[in-house]
This record gives C-alpha cells, sequence and structure tokens, in this order.
C-alpha cells in the first residue's frame, strides 16, 4: 500500500485557503501514485481553532468546506482532520473528527477520545470524547484511526496517568492491519525523542505499522515541527519527513525501505533556531506582515532576534533602529551598526536624548524631591517604545521585542517600554539558551560581533549598569527559573538542590511580582515544555508563597 503524508502548513480559520491546499495536495499525491492520502489533525479549519468553534456559523461553515473536499475525491481515498458538529442531544457540541473521503463522499467518521486539557490544550471546553477508536474497513484492510493524543498513554510519559481509559489497549486485541494517527502536536526542544519513542512503542503495541501524520507551521504562540513518519509492525522508524517544512511524500509500505529526511534528526540548536524563524514567519505572513521592525541596542538579544528576523522574512524586509541615549556607550553603537551591515539590513538612528529631557522636565514638579531611580531609567526605555511603535505604525511593519525568558520570569524589563511590540521572539529562551544560539548562528561566519555576545550584559539605562548588579549570574538564574517555572518546584525543593536560599526566595518573590507585567506582554513563541503564555494560567492576585 502507497500512503500520501501530506504534512502541510495551514492557517486557522483559512477554510478557503486551506481546502485548495488540501485539494491541490490531494491531487499530487494521486497523481504520483498514492493509495491513501493522509493529512493531519483539523487542517481544515487549522490547530487550535479555540472559541472560532463558538462562533455561530463557524463549525457549519468548515463542514461544508469538508463537503467540497470530500466531492473532489474519487477511488482514491483521502483522510482529513476537521470539527464535526456532534448529532446526539448531550455533551458538547462538536467532535474532534477525522473524515474517510472517497469517490465524492464522506465514507466514514473517527472521532478523538482522549481530549486534552493541559499546558496549552483545553480541548474539552469545546468537544465530546468518542467512547473508542475507530477502526475503517477498506480493501480487506482494517485501518484504525486515532487523532493525537489518543496515542499519548504510554506509562513512561507521565508518573500519573491522566486517564482512565486507553485506545490503544482498545486497539491491542483488534487485529488491525494499519494505524494512522492524525496529529497537531506542538513543538518544544527535545520533545521530538519523546515523541519518536511514543510511535515504536504504539506501533509494536497493536502490532500493526504506525502511519503519524503531524501538522507544522505557527498558528499564535505555537510552532508545530512536523517530523510525520512511519513505523513499521516491530516498531523501526521506517520514513521520516522534514522538520518545520511542509513535505508531501509517498511511502510504500511494503517493501519497507527506510526513507527518513537529514531534518528529520537534528541537534537541538538546529530546531530551536529553525523552529523560531519558522513561528516568526508564520506569525507574520499569516497576520498580513511583510516587514519587521525592531530596536538594535548592540546587545546580543536584539542582535539574536534581527538574525531570526532576517532568515524569516529577508534582509530588505528588516529595519534595525539604534535609539542611543546620553548613556549608551559608543562599543553599543558600534556594535548594532556592525550587525545591521553584516545582515545587510536597513539601519537608521533615533537619538532619544531631546525626548528624554522633555520628560525629565515636565515630571521635574513631581520627581525633584526624590532620588533618581527606576523612574527615571524607564522613561529611557518608554522613549524607544513611543519611537518603535511609531515607525510601525506609520509604515506597517510588525514590531519585534527583544526580551529572553529570564528577563521577563524576574521582570527585568519595561512595560511600554522594551516591552511594547507585536511579537516576543525570543520570549521563552533562557539567557544562557540566547548564548549559544546567537554562537551557533556566528558557527559558518560573524553574523553577530563577537563584543555583543562577550561584554557583559547590560540594559545601559544608567551608567556602568551590568545586569548582574541586579541579577545573579544567568547560569544560576536560569537553573532556578526552570526548577520553578518550569518544574513546579518549591523554594524548599531548590534550596535543598544547593542554591542559596536568600537568592531562591528572592528570584520567586521577583518572578510572582512581575506576573501582571507578562499579562501585558506581546505573545511570544513557545519553545520549552511551560512558557509564558495560554499554558501557564497563575493569577495576578495570590498571595501562596512556595
Amino acid at each position: 500500500m502507497r500512503i500520501g503524508l501530506a504534512q502541510i502548513n495551514t492557517t486557522v480559520g483559512d477554510l478557503s485557503g486551506n481546502r485548495k491546499k488540501i485539494i491541490a495536495t490531494y491531487r499530487q499525491l494521486r497523481s504520483e501514485g498514492a493509495d491513501l492520502v493522509v493529512f493531519p489533525e483539523l487542517a481544515v479549519c487549522g490547530y487550535p481553532p479555540r472559541d472560532l468553534l463558538l462562533k455561530r456559523r463557524f463549525v457549519s461553515d468548515t463542514e461544508e468546506s469538508l463537503l467540497e473536499i470530500a466531492a473532489e475525491t474519487d477511488h482514491i481515498p483521502l483522510l482529513v482532520g476537521y470539527v464535526e458538529t456532534n448529532p446526539g442531544g448531550t455533551g458538547r457540541s462538536f467532535f474532534n473528527a477525522a473524515a474517510f473521503c472517497q469517490n465524492t463522499a464522506i465514507m466514514a467518521n473517527a472521532r478523538k477520545c482522549l481530549l486534552p486539557t493541559y499546558d496549552v490544550f483545553d480541548e474539552d471546553r469545546y468537544f465530546e470524547s468518542a467512547a473508542k477508536p475507530t477502526i475503517i474497513n477498506h480493501n480487506g484492510l482494517k485501518i484504525a484511526v486515532t487523532i493525537c493524543e489518543d496515542i499519548w498513554t504510554h506509562p513512561t510519559l507521565t508518573s500519573r496517568p491522566r486517564y482512565t481509559s486507553s485506545p490503544i489497549e482498545e486497539l491491542r486485541d483488534q487485529s488491525i492491519d494499519l494505524h494512522i494517527n492524525l496529529s497537531a502536536s506542538p513543538w518544544h526542544f527535545s520533545k521530538e525523542n519523546t515523541r519518536e519513542n511514543l510511535i515504536t512503542e504504539t506501533a509494536k503495541n497493536c502490532a500493526a505499522p504506525l502511519i503519524y501524520c503531524n501538522a507544522v507551521g505557527g498558528n499564535d504562540e505555537l510552532i508545530f515541527d512536523g517530523r510525520s513518519m512511519i513505523a513499521d509492525t516491530s516498531g523501526n522508524i521506517v520514513a521520516g519527513l522534514k522538520a518545520f517544512r511542509e513535505d508531501i511524500r509517498i511511502f510504500d509500505l511494503e517493501p519497507t525501505n527506510p526513507s527518513i529526511d537529514p531534518s528529520f534528526k537534528q541537534t537541538d540548536m538546529q530546531d530551536i533556531k529553525e523552529a523560531l524563524v519558522l513561528g516568526l514567519r508564520d506569525y507574520a505572513h499569516k497576520s498580513g506582515f511583510r516587514k519587521a521592525l525592531l530596536g538594535l541596542s548592540g546587545g546580543i538579544d536584539s542582535a539574536v532576534t534581527a538574525a531570526l528576523a532576517v532568515e524569516a522574512l529577508g534582509s530588505e524586509n528588516v529595519t534595525g533602529i539604534s535609539l542611543p541615549s546620553q548613556i549608551s556607550s559608543q562599543h553599543s553603537r558600534d556594535d548594532a551598526r556592525i550587525l545591521a551591515e553584516n545582515l545587510k539590513i536597513d539601519f537608521q538612528t533615533l537619538p532619544i536624548a531631546n525626548i528624554v529631557a522633555a520628560a525629565e522636565k515636565t515630571l521635574a514638579p513631581l520627581f525633584d524631591k526624590s532620588e533618581a531611580g527606576t523612574a527615571e531609567e524607564n522613561v529611557q526605555a518608554r522613549s524607544r517604545g513611543l519611537l518603535l511603535m511609531a515607525v510601525s505604525n506609520k509604515f506597517g511593519s510588525l514590531l519585534l521585542t527583544t526580551g529572553n525568558k529570564s528577563e521577563l520570569a524576574v521582570g527585568y524589563c519595561t512595560l511600554y517600554g522594551d516591552m511594547a511590540g507585536g511579537l516576543a521572539v525570543i520570549s521563552d529562551l533562557p539567557k544562557t539558551k540566547v548564548y549559544e544560539l546567537a554562537r551557533f548562528i556566528n558557527k559558518d561566519k560573524e553574523i553577530i560581533p563577537v563584543s555583543s555576545i562577550e561584554k557583559p550584559p547590560s540594559a545601559e539605562l544608567r551608567p556602568d549598569q551590568k545586569d548582574e548588579d541586579s541579577l545573579p549570574p544567568y547560569p544560576i538564574l536560569d537553573a532556578i527559573l526552570k526548577g520553578y517555572i518550569e518544574e513546579g518546584l518549591s523554594s524548599r525543593d531548590l534550596i535543598a538542590q544547593g542554591f542559596d536560599q536568600a537568592l531562591v526566595k528572592d528570584i520567586i518573590r521577583k518572578v510572582d511580582l512581575n506576573e501582571y507585567k507578562r499579562k501585558q506582554a506581546a505573545p511570544g513563541l513557545k519553545i520549552t515544555p511551560l512558557a509564558f503564555g495560554v499554558g501557564r494560567r497563575i493569577p495576578i492576585v495570590q498571595k501562596y508563597v512556595s
């Protein structure tokens, strides 16, 4: 049997665009000899549709689009994810479903059994769960169809099982000939190994080849890495599609000659770079932006963001703006200029000294009797945000913020200043990883000035300021933040690991106090297991101290 894997990049809510892509891809794979063409989870409407599902006509429009897709099929079947109206009188109004289309009609439906409600997932808000997985009989074959979470029940995934039932256990005794899983599985670094092991174990448990078709692309903060694959009955991965790119290919299950794209397995740094580039490009293009701009401080964060923007959008579509104050060092100004020259981007300089002076003069009647401090420093950052947003408004360019996860975690950033913008590209990248990524970007030639990488990091909001005046060294800070934010450890847990007690309590206090800032931050691209975004729902007003 020749399986056509259609690892396509869809856009949430673009029913017409997604439909055209699905039909064109089906025709291509059919003409190349596919016996069955498989698309990802909810490909008809894009994933995740979230509260679009609550709009009065969204689901009916999705179903009408599916009918148009089905009308284009002949004897070669097509399996595609969509939203199905629940015909029953109880439960949620919809199913997360897959349609088996053939000879211009929908011949069968399969419905998702397990609905994830953790991290970024909230499917139980919208969908009813199916009682058991569906088996479709086609040309004498028993084909089991599951959808994404249905296979994420292996005991090694979590110490506490999330579900009381397992679709895979349901299928073990069904003597199936083939298992197809339609997925929209978001990526975070190191997830691909877990997923590959899961596919291997699932194929072995069901004693049938497993076709895994995953979505690719960026939708809002989520990035889907593709890496669709096929495992044989013994669990061997015999086919692997590209990472972070659309890929449309046919694989013959018999004989199973391994065909694995080189990008299917690559380094963590390559993954991080490609994920951020894909997420930025799709966020911009799917939102209608072709150009981006950002402030270039001469520091490492803005340098990495600029390099990613150039790869995502092209140097001709990126503008870097230097916004020096009287405190800005000459070496920082030089590093910003050199970076722009290396990237071949438009480079502009907009001094902020006059704006800062005017603000200080206006505030003087209120501020003169108090000692200068953070408020005065932040006038500089907000002056920069004012000018950058003005340029963004004037020329319709997407303003990229440049703060990293470490800064955002402890509030080392300025509301309506350096946090102003439309997309926070590296907001889920810890500072230590920013340095790793900068060196990776420079692996073939110097793009980011070495001085930007080697000099002590500084916000340059007061003379001779260094980040370590306010924060511990970043390797220590990032280790504490990872434990507290991503692993859910308490202060006692972290202190038991050997971290200084006073430091741990200070960092945790800063993380908790700055929740209000993060709620007002630009959306950021998720690349860690737990990002500051829809997957982390900590109250702003709360008094719990761990």
